[in-house]
């Protein structure tokens, strides 16, 4: 019997994968296929599990620049590459291909780390000629996953922007911020860091199904009270919207986050870009068999009858009635609760590159 990951038989054991979201490991668009083969014996075995594994990399630059309509941000970083939360929606997954990793389980499970980022980042902003603008960390995958723990990269990156007085907008779902409210407190003071804290559901059974390492939803509007209690602007972010699954609470998840703090709401619908599309429709037939038609026709109703719809202006919210109505609901609850669209913008013009060890302080 031959196991090909490709295959009918692609999936893997529930056994193997706990706590992981994801219920394959299928190769990804850049390699040819992956195959298990029993090795003839027939003797029972014990199969391994899909341990979290850590790569190290020392980047040349930390700071990837962009120039999407869709985003109100031109550079952002990432201390690192795959996430142990294990969202199965997450868009970012695709970019695991790039590595040579599976946009399923290895995404998840193989991670890389930066820990020389704040270095680097350093290195980068004294550049003569850097040009000051909003620097975005958590827009691939976010900066506050267990692995962060371990190697405190965000904390040092965050140590390097309030050194440098330089504006961050942060986006996660980890509780593990508020070991930084010292550094953010410090810096929203000067107006320097805005925090979005993506808040999907308020069940907590989809919840764990859905990100299964992420703490719970209970758990993350007390991260947008204590930020909030610190002084330190937050953003409830619906991101994603899930069509069948958790579009009905759209006006409970605004209320309990601007009953916990947050000042300012988002919303994105879910998007499946290339492998993203069939681990979502495959974890769907497994965990909700009974809405999976339904939750792929919505899908696919706001994306001209394809899975997803990569055109800018488009594939952040989807087209047609089902869109329309969700948009409409979430600008009546953000009026209702008071959030608004947008924070304070952040400074600019507080940007200084501290001294370096040897350099001159000026006479003057």
């Amino acid at each position: 019997m031959t196991w090909r990951e490709n295959g009918p038989r692609a999936g893997i054991e529930g056994a193997r994968r706990p706590g992981r979201g994801a219920l394959s490991n299928r190769a990804s668009r850049y390699e040819l296929a992956r195959e298990e083969d029993e090795d003839g014996w027939e003797i029972e075995e014990t199969r391994p599990l899909f341990p979290t594994s850590v790569r190290e990399e020392t980047p040349r630059s930390v700071v990837t620049r962009n120039n999407s309509p869709d985003v109100p941000f031109d550079r952002s970083l990432n201390p690192y590459r795959g996430c142990e939360h294990g969202c199965i929606y997450c868009f970012a997954r695709p970019s695991h291909a790039y590595l040579g990793y599976s946009p399923g389980l290895d995404f998840e499970t193989r991670l890389v780390a930066r820990p020389d980022a704040p270095k680097v980042l350093a290195r980068q902003l004294r550049r003569r000629g850097y040009q000051v603008a909003p620097l975005a960390i958590g827009t691939n995958t976010d900066p506050y996953q267990p692995l962060e723990r371990q190697y405190d990269i965000m904390r040092g990156v965050l140590g390097v922007l309030g050194e440098f007085r330089h504006p961050v907008a942060i986006v996660t779902k980890g509780a593990l911020i508020e070991r930084d409210i010292d550094i953010l407190a410090d810096m929203a003071a000067r107006g320097l860091v805005h925090v979005g804290v993506s808040v999907t559901t308020l069940d907590p059974t989809l919840s764990r199904r859905m990100e299964p390492r992420v703490p719970a939803p209970e758990r993350r509007l007390q991260t947008i009270r204590r930020l909030h209690e610190a002084g330190i602007p937050v953003r409830v972010m619906l991101a994603p919207v899930v069509p069948g699954l958790s579009d009905h609470e759209v006006e409970a998840i605004l209320k309990a986050a601007a009953e916990a703090g947050a000042t300012a709401a988002s919303w994105i619908m879910l998007r499946l870009p290339l492998e993203v599309a069939e681990l979502f429709r495959e974890w769907l037939a497994a965990h909700y068999p009974d809405r999976a038609a339904r939750v792929m026709a919505r899908v696919r109703e706001m994306h001209g009858g394809q899975d997803y719809d990569a055109r800018w202006g488009r594939r952040m919210r989807g087209e047609g009635p089902y869109a329309a109505m969700i948009a409409r609901r979430v600008d009546a609850a953000m009026r209702r609760y008071g959030l608004a669209r947008d924070l304070p913008d952040l400074r600019c013009d507080l940007f200084e590159v501290p001294l370096a060890e040897g350099d001159q302080m000026a006479l003057f």
